[in-house]
Parts: structure tokens; sequence; C-alpha cells
């Protein structure tokens, strides 16, 4: 059945592919009528970038003209003036401000609004990978070049194939680093308990209980595919007498040994911890990350200065779920907590704690998630500092250092554009208008072209 399948298989790839891009020359793809413009690789793989700016990512100053030059998939050169090669490409972006492609340490693709319980119950996988493909096209689109997968929610590995897609140039999105399922006890965090027992609901993560369990469970996924480890560490959470309170899933030496199991296959290990003493127990392990990091003790983030490790604040998903509680008594109680979120975050920034940043989407709709960069600069963090959290500590989380996360020679080519200057303004990040991700064109809205006809 499956051979039979092949030859169908092979013309359908045949006919789709090319649908996903059309030409920087103007042809629009399905979508575009909603300013989203995909792309095909030029017709030569020489194109310069002019802009009004070019954000220069560690310094945190603009560069006024700014201009990339891209060969093929790598930048070439980058600044106020650069080369311009005879027959080169040449697309003006007027205004705009040149930066590196956005990055967002925390997503789920398999997630999308809605009650995220019965989603993962009543779809299914085959489903929930079709609209994962959307998401991660809607995320590229947004401006997201990059990306951590976080966790399919119950799907497995089927991220491994989104992923390989991407890569394979068979759909659009972000490069991208996948945890498959998250981990987590019997009973713990994303294990159903809310649902009758009686029906045994699967769980939303993979079970592992103790140090043997987590090591097993670890090989599992990487045989899989994944690229790293994903833990949940503590829940359920409650706020006491103004105080979170959320029990610990793991202790300090069952972490440290996933920690070291990772590192044995090269890899590293992130985890769901919004507070103590859970948080603590993974900055003794020496995680990768501490995902939300609500309450992070002088100790913790003694340890994560010590050690590098980063916290992920992910803001924007306590907005969206106390803008969006079902019922009074639970919006109030994700008010009380983003508000004490925002003044441990105070704390942590007094402290110097590593920051990257991650959104949490797919709760609230994929593509949107630009937003966390305003609110972690509107809860106190300057703006050169947001973006030097989302490109250059993202960029080393991912794995991806000297790689992604700025203009530079030598670089991947994932270039975005935004109206006017981000360091004064920075929400002009969520009107993200032009997107090039490893040399090719996806999102061409503020682009005029022309073709230089000779060297200068």
């Amino acid at each position: 059945m499956m051979l039979a399948m092949l030859p169908l298989a092979r013309r359908l790839v045949t006919v789709l592919v090319p649908l996903v891009f059309t030409s920087l020359s103007g042809a629009q793809a399905p979508g575009a009528e909603q300013g989203l413009t995909l792309a095909s690789p030029p017709q030569t793989s020489v194109i310069v970038l002019h802009a009004a700016h070019l954000l220069d990512v560690e310094q945190g100053v603009l560069v006024s003209p700014g201009e990339v030059l891209v060969r093929g998939n790598h930048i070439a050169e980058a600044g106020s003036s650069v080369s311009h090669p005879a027959g080169a490409r040449v697309v003006h972006l007027g205004s705009e401000t040149l930066m590196p492609g956005l990055i967002d340490a925390h997503v789920h693709l398999f997630l999308h609004p809605g009650a995220e319980d019965m989603q993962t119950v009543v779809e299914s996988a085959a489903q929930r990978t079709i609209l994962a493909t959307l998401a991660a096209r809607a995320d590229l689109m947004g401006g997201f070049t990059a990306e951590r997968d976080m966790g399919t929610e119950g799907v497995g590995a089927a991220s491994v194939a989104v992923r390989n897609a991407i890569d394979e140039g068979l759909i659009p999105g972000p490069r991208l680093r996948v945890s498959a399922n998250a981990i987590s006890i019997l009973g713990g965090h994303e294990d159903a308990i809310h649902f009758n027992p009686a029906q045994h609901i699967l769980p939303n993560a993979d079970y592992a209980n103790d140090r043997h369990e987590l090591i097993a469970t670890i090989r599992q996924q990487l045989k899989d595919g994944a690229d790293f480890i994903k833990i949940y560490q503590t829940g359920h959470d409650r706020m006491v007498n103004g105080v979170l309170v959320t029990p610990y899933q793991y202790t300090a030496a069952q972490l440290a040994a996933a920690v070291a199991e990772a590192a044995r296959m090269g890899t590293r290990v992130g985890v769901h911890a919004m507070g103590e003493p859970g948080t603590l127990y993974a900055a003794q392990a020496g995680v990768a990350s501490i995902e939300h990091a609500y309450q992070l003790s002088p100790e913790t983030m003694r340890l994560m200065r010590e050690k590098q490790i980063y916290a992920v604040p992910t803001f924007q998903i306590g907005e969206y779920f106390a803008s969006h509680a079902p019922t009074p008594q639970l919006a109030a109680f994700m008010k009380a907590i983003y508000a004490y979120h925002v003044a441990e975050f105070h704390k942590q920034l007094a402290a110097n704690v590593p920051m990257a940043v991650g959104s949490d989407v797919g709760p609230f709709p994929h593509g949107t998630q630009a937003r966390e960069l305003v609110l972690m600069h509107q809860n106190g963090m300057p703006t050169a500092d947001v973006f030097r959290a989302d490109l250059l500590h993202g960029s080393q989380l991912l794995g991806w250092q000297d790689e992604i996360g700025q203009l530079k020679p030598g670089y991947d080519a994932d270039v975005i554009a935004v109206p006017g200057d981000p360091l004064t303004d920075i929400d002009v990040v969520t009107k993200v208008n032009f997107v090039m991700k490893n040399g090719v064109v996806f999102r061409d809205d503020a682009a005029t072209a022309t073709v230089d006809r000779g060297a200068q």
C-alpha cells in the first residue's frame, strides 16, 4: 500500500512545494492578501538590503544608514555601507531598521488558543501536526527565524518531523530546537489530573518518577530525534498570603543525573520551574534554563549568575491568561500572580540574573509573540538589554551562537525589518514587514528591488 502511494506522493510534493514560495518580484502566494508574501530563493545568490538603520545588538546602537550584503545563505558584509557587486539584487526598505531575525526560546507549536487540556484529548496527532505547521509559518511571518519548541504536549516526537520538514525546505518556518514531549512525574504537571481518573486520560508529558526512569526517558527522547530535554520541575501553583507556593517534582540529585545524561549526548536540559525550592534544585543541578522563574531566591540567583543559567520570564502567557480567564476567581488569581512575577523580575534584574526571551506562545495566537519583548521592557528591562537577551542570549541558549542573532559577516542570513527605531519604540517589533531566513525572503511588505548594473 505504501509503495503504491509513493508516485502520488511525489507528484503532490512536485505540485505543492512550489506553491509555498513565490518570487521576490511580486507573484503572490496564499495569504498574500493579508500582507504575507512568501518568496523563493532569488535568481541571483547576491542580495543587498538597504534601509535607514541597522541594529548593532552588541553595542545597543543604530547604524545609519544600514546595509547587509547577503551571498547565498550567509551575511558577507554589514554596516552603514557594503559592497554592491555587479548584478546584485538591491532591496530598498526605506525608513526601516534592519535587525537579526527574532528568537523565541519558549514556544508550543502544537498548541493553539482554546481549552488546552481538551485539544490534547480530542485532536488527533495528525490534526495537531498540521496545525503545528501553520503555527510555524505564522511565527516566521511574525519575524521569528529561530525557536525552541518546549514540548508537544502529548504528541511525542511529532515536532521532530516538523523541524525536519522546515530544514528540508518543504514547509516555511523558523529553524527549530525541539524537545518532543516534556518529562513529568506521575500526578505531576501536565498529567491530566483534572479528568476522571477512571477514564485513564493520557498525560501531556512522558512519565519519569526517579533517577533511573529519567535517564531511560531521556535516552528514548534523544533516540526519537529531540535536540534537548525539557523537564517539569514544579506545580501545582498557588498563592498563600501573597507568596507563591509550588511543589517541586525532582530533587537536585535527580536533576543532576538528567543534566549529566543530556551532557553525555551533547545536549542540555531546560526546566519548567515557577518557584522555590524547585528553582534552587534546578540551579544546583546546572540546567541550561529556568522557564517562567516567577520566584528565585538570592542563592538561586547567585548560582544562575555563576553558571550562566538563563531565566526565561514568559510574561505574555501570564498577561493572556489574566485577560482570558473563564471565571472572575481565576482572573483574580492570574492577575495577582502576574503582579508577583513582575515584582520578582525587578529583583532578578537588580541581581543581574542572565535572561533570555520566551513567550510560551500556543495558548495565545502564534505570530503575535513579539509582545514578549515589549513586556520585558515595560516591566523594567532597557530596550538594548531586551535585544541582547533575545538575540545574544537566545542564540547561545539554542546552541547557535556565532551563527544567528547578529548581523555580522559569516552569520546565517536571518534578517528582518521593522518600521522606525526599535531602541526608542520597542513596540515596532510587533510590526515586522520584511523577513529573510537563511538568505530566502519570506515576507517583503516594505521592499522594492532593483538590480545593480555595475560594481561599486
